[in-house]
C-alpha cells in the first residue's frame, strides 16, 4: 500500500485513537466483524481503523473520525462461531474521503496520509520533550516507589529505526503516553511535524497537571 492513492478498505472503529506503529489486539465477536475479518484473511488485504467520536463498536450507529491508520493481521487464532482473537500491527496514517454503505460491515475510500511539508522539528526540541516525558515518569515512580527502565527502553528508542524521522519518533512517544483518547488523536491528525510536536507538547503538560493535582490529594 506504500503508493495508495485512493482505496476502498474494511473499517473497524474503535473507541480509542491509534496511532502508527503499534500493536493492536483485538477480540471479534460481532457477526459484521466476523466478516471483515475472514474477508481480510482470505485476501491478505488490511483493514483501517478510525477513533469513534460518539456512540459504541458494538451495533453500528457510531459517529467516525476521518483520521486512522492501516491496521494488518499478523496472528489469528480461530475460536468457532465467527469468534476470533487477532494480534494486529498498525501502520500508515490515513484519511478517509469517503464511507460507503456498511454492507457487510463498515468501509470506506481512504488516501495514505503522510506528514505535510512544516517548520523542521530539531533534535534539540525532540531532546527537550524527552527530557520533559521522563522526568514525569520519574514523579509517577517516586510517588510509587518504583524502579523505571533505563531512558532508551523508556522512551522506546531500542525500537526505532535508525532512519526513523522526526514525525515517527512523536509517534512512538506518544504510544508510550497514559493521554486520553482526545490528545491522542489530536497528535494523530496533527498535518506536520512540527504541529505533532505542539500536539503532544501540550498533552504532556496537560498530564504532567494531572498527575501533580492526584498526588497532591
Amino acid at each position: 500500500m506504500a503508493d495508495l492513492e485512493l482505496t476502498c478498505l474494511p473499517m473497524f472503529p474503535l473507541e480509542s485513537a491509534l496511532l502508527p506503529d503499534v500493536d493492536l489486539p483485538l477480540r471479534i465477536f460481532e457477526p459484521r466483524y466476523g466478516a471483515l475479518v475472514r474477508d481480510c484473511l482470505d485476501s491478505g488485504d488490511p483493514f483501517g481503523v478510525v477513533l469513534i467520536s460518539r456512540g459504541r463498536e458494538v451495533g453500528g450507529g457510531d459517529a467516525r473520525c476521518d483520521t486512522g491508520v492501516v491496521v494488518r493481521i499478523e496472528e489469528c487464532v480461530d475460536h468457532g462461531a465467527g469468534r476470533y482473537s487477532l494480534r494486529c500491527r498498525a501502520g500508515e496514517r490515513i484519511r478517509v474521503r469517503e464511507w460507503l454503505p456498511d454492507d457487510p460491515y463498515p468501509r470506506a475510500t481512504v488516501t495514505l496520509w503522510p506528514d505535510e511539508p512544516g517548520d523542521p522539528v530539531t533534535g534539540a526540541q525532540l531532546v527537550d520533550l524527552e527530557d520533559r516525558i521522563v522526568a514525569l515518569f520519574e514523579r509517577i515512580a517516586e510517588a510509587r516507589d518504583a524502579v523505571l527502565p533505563d531512558r532508551d527502553v523508556l522512551l522506546g528508542h531500542d525500537e526505532l529505526a535508525p532512519d526513523a524521522s522526526a514525525g515517527q519518533r512523536l509517534f512512538a512517544l506518544a504510544s508510550r503516553l497514559p493521554i486520553g483518547a482526545a490528545d491522542r488523536y489530536a497528535v494523530l491528525e496533527a498535518p506536520s511535524a512540527a504541529e505533532r510536536l505542539a500536539a503532544l507538547s501540550e498533552a504532556v503538560e496537560t498530564l504532567a497537571e494531572m498527575v501533580e493535582f492526584q498526588l497532591s490529594e
